[in-house]
């Protein structure tokens, strides 16, 4: 059963891969397809940017279609850049610029004003178009400066609760555990095992 996923953004489809390994299922990516269209992000939040991506993938190429959107909410900024995190410093997606511009804005604040958290909306559209949607959360703080390679985005200068690392400091197996995208995708995972085994919908 061929799932699509509908991203460009490699580590996001590993992560997507990583977390959704279903026996019956074969993921795909744009690199399967040839004519990709790229969806216009245009919702007010997360949940109609998460529609807007799956439905154009799968009025495309008519399969079963799996598309997240996610956002950095920062209190002191009073929710910024939230679901404007990866256009942040402009609209060519640059996660460096992005995360300078952050750093820049929270120059000086103290570590008791600095909490934030990730949220993630993954949608599955299915053949019929019905939509099945999950939600993740993961809350944390906003480091004074970036630490660590891996991940990508705001992982950087993004310190999950209950560690002394950025996410980025973590492997990808480590991450999906505690990440919002990982939540997300866990209770993805169970509807999409529930249509498998009812032999619906997929």
């Amino acid at each position: 059963m061929r799932l699509v996923i509908a991203s460009k953004n490699m580590g996001k489809i590993i992560e997507i891969k990583k977390c959704l390994e279903v026996p019956e299922l074969m993921l795909l990516d744009y690199k399967d397809f040839g004519d990709w269209p790229e969806p216009a992000e245009i919702g007010e939040t997360l949940e109609e940017n998460a529609i807007i991506k799956a439905v154009t993938i799968h009025s495309q190429f008519g399969l079963p279609t799996l598309a997240d959107d996610s956002g950095l909410m920062v209190d002191y900024l009073n929710g910024r850049p939230g679901i404007k995190s990866s256009r942040y410093a402009g609209p060519d997606g640059d996660a460096e610029r992005n995360m300078e511009l952050l750093l820049s804005e929270m120059k000086g604040v103290p570590s008791a004003r600095r909490s934030a958290r990730f949220s993630c909306k993954v949608v599955l559209v299915l053949p019929t178009r019905e939509q099945r949607i999950t939600s993740g959360e993961c809350e944390g703080t906003i480091l004074c400066r970036k630490s660590g390679s891996g991940g990508f985005g705001y992982d950087p200068i993004f310190r999950p609760a209950g560690y002394d690392c950025s996410m980025a400091e973590l492997s990808v197996e480590a991450k999906n555990i505690i990440s919002h995208r990982g939540k997300a995708l866990r209770a993805m995972k169970k509807v999409i095992e529930d249509l498998i085994k009812s032999r619906s919908g997929l």
